[in-house]
């Protein structure tokens, strides 16, 4: 009889083998390898947490996606956070303060998770939330930048906390970034890496994957050259449209299944760095692992929500917690429901069964 899957164990194996991977990523950068080392043991006693947590009944995925703030100095073409009107030019009332961001981070240490990725918005216009972030080593903070922010305060600050690390966004070549980023994009993201590489830093490149750059961002060459930048982590997200005008642009199921054989053949050939996709094949997962299952997403006024993706709530962390959040009402029926596991077009199911979602939310 086939064993029933256990998520818990899926993504325990994952982070372990993101974190084999980075310590070869950073085996020749000895500020970067030392703080690997350390996490490497903070990870694993983090999943010790987990397992005895899920022993008990209780499930705490490895990973958290923080919208520290809703303020971008930029228009990419197709954002959903815009979209979404999660995201404006002005920092919207009522943002959760550093201090509140600070009781977060300390209680996903206490519950074991591994990553907290830091997200906006832009989230390097909230240093402060990023000074606190800096505190907790035993968290690794990927931040999720359009990289035009980068200035000396920032690398003092990336220098001195490696927990902190930097990944930025790149469309592809200059004329795919700056045609979705806006002009002139791509010379300050470029000119972000080599300030980073020049002071010694491991940073990291967030690739929004569709059907009109999917050939190029998954090419050996792209990954070759970024190496070269000093880039040791990429991480393909595929696209999840807007609007109804972009879905063309989403990834079927042949192209997510092309995808999925291209980065496994580029990890094949680029050891020294780490590849992933994400939300990759969902098949080997039994389904999505937003709502809890692997991750969740907490937004810039503390409300959470399965994922960015889905900017559905009916708990706020600031007058709860994430073990509260973690047993929704709307997690639980999204997972009770099986709507997780629907097939479906594109990056990403909730998008695609976004009505079922509303009614979910509307219900509880």
């Amino acid at each position: 009889m086939k064993e029933p899957f256990n998520i818990q164990k899926y993504m325990s194996r994952g982070v372990a083998k993101v974190v084999a991977g980075s310590l070869i990523a950073t085996a020749t950068n000895k500020k970067e390898a030392a703080y690997m080392r350390f996490f490497a043991r903070s990870a694993f006693r983090a999943s010790k947490k987990r397992a005895a947590a899920e022993k008990a009944g209780e499930h705490i995925p490895p990973f958290l996606i923080a919208s520290i703030t809703g303020r971008c100095n930029l228009h990419c073409a197709g954002c959903y956070s815009r979209a979404n009107h999660t995201c404006g030019d002005r920092e919207p009332e009522q943002l959760m303060r550093a201090e509140e961001w600070d009781h977060i981070f300390a209680e996903a240490k206490e519950l074991g998770i591994s990553y907290i990725l830091l997200a906006g918005g832009e989230p390097m216009l909230r240093y402060d939330v990023l000074n606190a972030a800096a505190k907790y080593p035993d968290i690794l903070f990927p931040i999720f930048t359009n990289g035009t922010c980068l200035n000396d305060r920032y690398l003092a600050l990336l220098n001195e906390h490696r927990n902190l690390l930097p990944v930025i966004s790149i469309e592809g070549g200059k004329d795919a970034t700056d045609a979705r980023r806006g002009t002139g994009v791509y010379d300050k993201v470029t000119e972000a890496m080599w300030r980073l590489k020049q002071n010694g830093m491991v940073f990291g490149t967030s690739v929004t994957v569709t059907k009109d750059n999917m050939h190029e961002v998954c090419s050996d060459g792209f990954a070759g050259e970024l190496y070269e930048k000093g880039c040791r982590v990429i991480i393909f997200v595929e696209y999840v449209p807007a609007d109804g005008e972009s879905e063309h642009l989403a990834p079927g199921e042949p192209e997510q299944a092309w995808i999925q054989r291209q980065v496994r053949a580029l990890r094949r050939k680029n050891r020294r760095m780490v590849l992933i996709s994400f939300p990759g094949d969902e098949k080997s997962s039994d389904g999505c692992v937003a709502a809890g299952r692997g991750f969740f997403h907490i937004n810039a006024h503390g409300g959470a929500e399965p994922c960015p993706f889905s900017p559905y709530s009916d708990c706020n962390v600031r007058d709860s917690s994430i073990r509260e959040a973690l047993r929704s009402p709307l997690f639980y029926a999204l997972n009770a429901q099986g709507l997780l596991k629907d097939d479906h077009i594109g990056g990403c199911t909730l998008y695609a069964n976004r009505e079922r979602v509303e009614q979910l939310i509307n219900q509880s």
